[in-house]
């Protein structure tokens, strides 16, 4: 279906390169960059040789190079984004994943879901807008992009200044002809693009195919007419739009976080009776549903792993606002997958 794609970035010092803030990870990059010996530098930061990447000689190819301008949005775990240092010499293997992040760089979106996966796991899909991680969607993480950039050149970044970026749709010719055969005209790429993401989210879908699932790449039906296609078109724009946290329903979630405190996330529990989300003795977000909160993409339970990844921190508002969004997000993917199996069934 896609002509590119590429599994997420494997970064073998995510520590080191990856945040929370843009600030923390300029501090780590002044340490690693600046006059301190090898030495205090591996104590310090954490960080040891390995067969492919030496300490010294990535601290000699970085010395003169704006590392701030390398820190980009990152899709790290299911609707957990952070920030990334994208310097191909702090990165194991950089520059082969680079040939296609570089075109997340622009506007732009991703299908991410896994090879295969172990028969104990779930089955994870997930759309994307940014550079993305290896274990982003699953344990093994693929990213198969919406559109290519025909003027991105090996190893550079997109200048605000270059003016319209020439973008090519990145489905196969043969692909975009068999759908054009099928439904006896020319949808757009964006079209396709959702109809293929509606189909990943059936869960007649996911149970009919978990064997083929289990260990290959999905495979899509061709649409077999312009009514169910359409259908399932937009289905897919509205779980898009939810789970980029663009959808206009989530400008209102319905989730509370009543309870001042220090915000400091400690225990990490569910109350099913009182639907609360507890982060520690005091504070809690209630108001979400079992369903949501036992939601898996891949490996994670969602709402879980998001919390429990913060152990030790502070919740900002901004962190606070987004868990409140994902809760929604989620109860509304849940009801868009029975609508979207609605249609499914006839096609398939």
């Amino acid at each position: 279906i896609f002509k590119e794609w590429s599994s997420g970035v494997k970064t073998h010092r995510d520590h080191f390169v990856v945040g929370f803030t843009k600030e923390g990870i300029i501090q780590r990059l002044r340490i690693f960059s600046g006059s301190l010996p090898d030495e205090l530098v591996k104590e310090g930061l954490k960080l040891g040789d390995t067969r492919d990447w030496k300490l010294p000689e990535a601290r000699r190819k970085v010395r003169d190079v704006n590392l701030e301008n390398k820190i980009h949005s990152y899709a790290y775990r299911p609707f957990d984004n952070r920030l990334i240092c994208y310097e191909l010499a702090l990165i194991d293997r950089g520059c082969d994943r680079w040939q296609l992040m570089k075109h997340l760089l622009s506007e732009n979106m991703a299908i991410a879901t896994s090879r295969k996966y172990p028969g104990t796991r779930n089955f994870g899909a997930l759309v994307g807008d940014s550079v993305g991680d290896i274990h982003f969607a699953a344990d093994q993480t693929y990213f198969f992009l919406l559109y290519l950039f025909s003027d991105v050149r090996k190893g550079q970044l997109f200048e605000k200044e270059a003016g319209e970026l020439k973008r090519i749709p990145n489905f196969a010719d043969e692909f975009l002809q068999a759908v054009k055969d099928s439904l006896g005209m020319e949808p757009t790429p964006e079209e396709i693009f959702y109809y293929i993401y509606a189909i990943l989210y059936s869960p007649t879908y996911r149970r009919r195919y978990v064997e083929l699932l289990k260990i290959d790449f999905p495979r899509i039906p061709l649409p077999i007419d312009c009514e169910s296609f359409k259908a399932l078109s937009n289905l897919g724009k509205e779980l898009v739009d939810l789970h980029l946290l663009k959808h206009p329903a989530l400008q209102e979630t319905g989730i509370g976080f009543p309870q001042g405190g220090s915000d400091k996330v400690e225990k990490v529990g569910y109350d099913e009776e009182a639907q609360r989300v507890y982060i520690n003795g005091n504070q809690y977000f209630d108001g979400v549903s079992r369903e949501a909160w036992e939601y898996h993409i891949g490996a994670y339970q969602v709402m879980e792993k998001y919390l429990k990844d913060r152990k030790g921190r502070r919740l900002s508002l901004d962190e606070t606002n987004h868990y409140m969004k994902v809760a929604k997000a989620i109860r509304l993917t849940i009801e868009l997958q029975e609508k979207v199996d609605g249609i499914y069934a006839k096609i398939d």
